[in-house]
């Protein structure tokens, strides 16, 4: 019995330091995300999201696609096609649309309003267009892991954002495997899901699958003509 029992605590041991030698350092899990962002051109993606509204203990649920794809600017082209509640919002890297078909009305905007409006490090991280540890402190979550052992970031922006007081990122275990076995990124968008909380404690998640990377999403998705007897609602 006792040798039964010091076999199974020696067996535990050498399963636990294993867990441990397979968990990846701070340093490396960021590496895989932004060593990945570096190789993304282009990428689409199902997307839930799940917004909550803290004062108001209100909450929203929406779900649809998702593409993306540098351009040769600074910012990137973005297109979220919400198919519950049924809108869109498009941007060819300069100007954005935000579409209601059912409302029939269209806000048009200039993509730097949306950086004014402190929503710059937002989008950057999103697009693959920022580098997270320029503009983010970085520190693992309450708990490093979660149950199927992805690795949970928590990132604060170096510069006090309205629209962000907190990023939390989830980010694939297989994806900080790989990079921790050929040394080097495989993965162009690592990303499980993001949560972005405001500085008044509003959240807003959103879970990323069937991901697509670098597949050749052309230019004509982030283009959008106004639809006749759309009422066109400027912001400036």
């Amino acid at each position: 019995m006792r040798i039964t029992r010091i076999f199974t605590l020696a067996v535990a041991f050498v399963a636990l330091g294993t867990t441990f030698c397979l968990a990846a350092e701070l340093s490396e899990v960021v590496r895989t995300l932004e060593q990945g962002y570096a190789t993304l051109n282009d990428m689409q993606a199902d997307f839930s999201q799940q917004s909550v509204l803290k004062a108001m203990k209100h909450e929203e649920k929406g779900a649809g696609e998702f593409f993306i794809k540098k351009g040769g600017g600074k910012e990137a082209m973005f297109r979220f096609n919400y198919s519950k509640p049924k809108q869109q919002i498009i941007s060819n890297g300069k100007k954005v649309w935000y579409y209601l078909p059912e409302q029939k009305q269209v806000m048009v905007l200039e993509l730097s309003q949306l950086f004014e409006a402190g929503n710059g490090v937002a989008l950057n991280y999103l697009t693959g267009m920022g580098q997270v540890s320029r503009d983010f402190n970085i520190s693992f979550g309450s708990q490093p892991r979660d149950k199927k052992g992805n690795y949970l970031l928590e990132l604060t922006p170096k510069k006090k954002s309205p629209a962000m007081a907190k990023l939390q990122l989830v980010i694939q275990s297989a994806a900080v495997e790989s990079f921790l076995s050929q040394g080097r990124a495989g993965n162009p968008f690592p990303i499980v899901s993001s949560t972005v909380y405001d500085q008044t404690g509003n959240s807003t998640r959103i879970e990323f699958s069937k991901v697509k990377a670098n597949r050749g999403v052309g230019a004509g998705k982030f283009t959008f003509k106004i639809p006749a007897g759309v009422e066109i609602v400027q912001t400036r």
